[in-house]
């Protein structure tokens, strides 16, 4: 394994947390694949510039606190990107239950003063439950919203 290319992919792996896939992706495009890409990946995860627990954790923390997304949708995207079902798991415990709830009522809210202009109220709801569906939202937890909704 050549030294630079290894000095290369660390500091991608240090800028931010990587999947292994997104490494074998990198390695693709400088032309490195195969038993010298899993060479590589092996090292990265020895030295610990590479961790999928590490990585999943970081991806569904951020897109919960960023972007709003449910777990549905962070556990979707993590399959996506070849985590396995222990780190998904370990990565979605550590969304905190009150803040999960919290962020779907206030999504639900900003969607359904958005919707004011809409005077059918079961329309509205079933509109905001599209868009929570939309960004990963489990149904259930939107139905017991919806169900509790008071007009402001």
């Amino acid at each position: 394994m050549e030294r630079d290319v290894f000095l290369k992919i660390c500091n991608f792996c240090v800028y931010q947390e990587r999947s292994q896939e997104e490494i074998r992706q990198k390695l693709a495009t400088w032309n490195i694949s195969g038993d010298e890409a899993e060479e590589i990946i092996s090292e990265l995860i020895t030295e610990n510039f590479l961790n999928e627990e590490r990585f999943a954790k970081q991806y569904a923390g951020g897109k919960f606190r960023v972007k709003k997304w449910g777990r549905l949708k962070i556990r979707s995207e993590l399959k996506r990107k070849s985590i396995t079902d222990k780190c998904i798991q370990i990565a979605l415990k550590e969304i905190d239950e009150e803040d999960y709830f919290l962020v779907l009522q206030a999504l639900l809210f900003k969607k359904m003063h958005a919707l004011k202009t809409e005077q059918n109220l079961f329309l509205r709801k079933s509109k905001a439950a599209s868009y929570a569906l939309q960004k990963g939202f489990e149904s259930h937890l939107i139905r017991e919203v919806l169900n509790n909704w008071v007009e402001v």
